[in-house]
């Protein structure tokens, strides 16, 4: 005799959202890591050697500009005040303030005082 087996259906739900997340869940109770650090023991570590050590080149806080460039650049500025100071090639009138101190950094630049090099476009 063939038996039949019958087979429950199974009734699968959607879930929604309406629940919030973790609601049934267990909460255990959360523990705090503990940093070992080592205990002082009240004496002072001692200082090394200096003299061992290489000594990297600093560079000296100096100034960045010196009075020559200073000149020059209230120089262009007193020029551009006035509508006398004029761009190399076209020979328009200068009247942005960004451009003349650019014009004072440049001609002292080529008259060799102490400028900072331009810098390169990459």
């Amino acid at each position: 005799m063939a038996a039949k087996r019958t087979r429950k259906k199974s009734t699968s739900r959607k879930k929604t959202g309406s629940r919030k997340k973790g609601a049934g869940r267990k909460k255990t109770a959360s523990r705090k890591k503990t940093v070992s650090r080592k205990k002082s023991t009240g004496r002072k570590k001692s200082s090394r050697k200096k003299s061992s050590r290489k000594k990297t080149s600093r560079k000296k806080s100096g100034r960045k500009y010196g009075k020559k460039s200073r000149r020059k650049v209230a120089r262009t500025m007193h020029e551009r005040k006035r509508g006398t100071l004029r761009s190399g090639r076209s020979g328009k009138k200068v009247t942005s303030r960004k451009q003349a101190i650019a014009i004072g950094l440049s001609e002292a630049r080529r008259s060799g005082a102490k400028v900072p090099r331009k810098k390169s476009r990459s």
